[in-house]
């Protein structure tokens, strides 16, 4: 059996695909593109299907990841092309690695995030952030399956910053940019639990709902504070690995005639 990591995007409208959304979307490619799959036991086998940590419905993402099965090897780079064609636009395969390592779900501990604030002047952006990172903690609430849980959306938080937004057309008004980087932690802290933290701490009210993506996630670095490459491993054991030739074990050493 081979195990195949694949990095995927939610672009565009299709931001506001379901996760059960994209699983079905995805298994259709499987099949279009005749993926040799390992299937679960039992009176109703599924794919094997390994997701991890899907963005929330509405936000856009440039890192989403998962791992498949296969009963049979095939080529990272050309599987990664077969099912980047089988899947809708905005729902793009952009990388691929055979799984030489384990755990991927332990390596992605953190999120880089990006807000796009219209109608919002960095200057009063930047003052929220000053206040929002000079709080000790900021409680928000959440409507979660079990009613209405208050936390603290501070203590996850191992970055914000905020920038001007390059304008799209001329004659725009203000634009922020927030950059977040977040811990994943229980409970979840997501942007929309920063923005409720914000709102509270500082006021900070967009006229427009925020346009959230989310650019990266993976292992968090405490010394840099920035989220490294969760497949770097396996692109490193790939390459670390030595060759597979036939032919090459060393010829016995003669004995008898000859010999010394």
């Amino acid at each position: 059996m081979q195990r195949i990591r694949l990095r995927y995007t939610k672009r565009g409208r299709l931001r506001f695909t379901s996760h059960r959304d994209f699983q079905r979307a995805f298994e259709r490619a499987l099949r279009r593109a005749e993926v040799p799959m390992a299937y679960s036991a039992g009176f109703t086998p599924h794919p094997k299907v390994s997701y991890a940590n899907a963005a929330p419905t509405g936000t856009g993402s440039e890192a989403e990841y998962l791992e498949i099965a296969l009963t049979e090897p095939r080529d990272p780079d050309k599987l990664r092309e077969l099912l980047d064609e089988s899947l809708p636009a905005g729902l793009d395969i952009i990388d691929a690695v055979e799984a030489r390592t384990s755990g991927l779900a332990d390596r992605l501990t953190a999120s880089v995030w990006e807000l796009r604030l219209d109608g919002v002047p960095v200057e009063d952006a930047e003052r929220a952030v000053a206040a929002f990172l000079a709080a000790e903690t900021v409680e928000v609430r959440r409507k979660t399956k079990n009613g209405m849980r208050t936390f603290d959306a501070r203590a996850a938080v191992a970055g914000l910053e905020a920038a001007h937004a390059q304008a799209d057309r001329p004659g725009e008004g203000p634009c922020a940019i927030l950059r977040l980087v977040v811990r994943h932690v229980t409970p979840a802290v997501r942007p929309d639990d920063v923005l409720s933290g914000l709102r509270a701490v500082a006021d900070l009210a967009p006229p427009v709902p925020a346009a959230v993506t989310r650019l990266a996630q993976g292992l968090f670095d405490e010394e840099s504070g920035t989220v490294t490459d969760p497949l770097a491993p396996d692109r490193e054991a790939v390459t670390a690995a030595p060759p597979k030739a036939a032919g090459l074990a060393a010829a016995p050493e003669p004995t008898g005639a000859g010999s010394a």
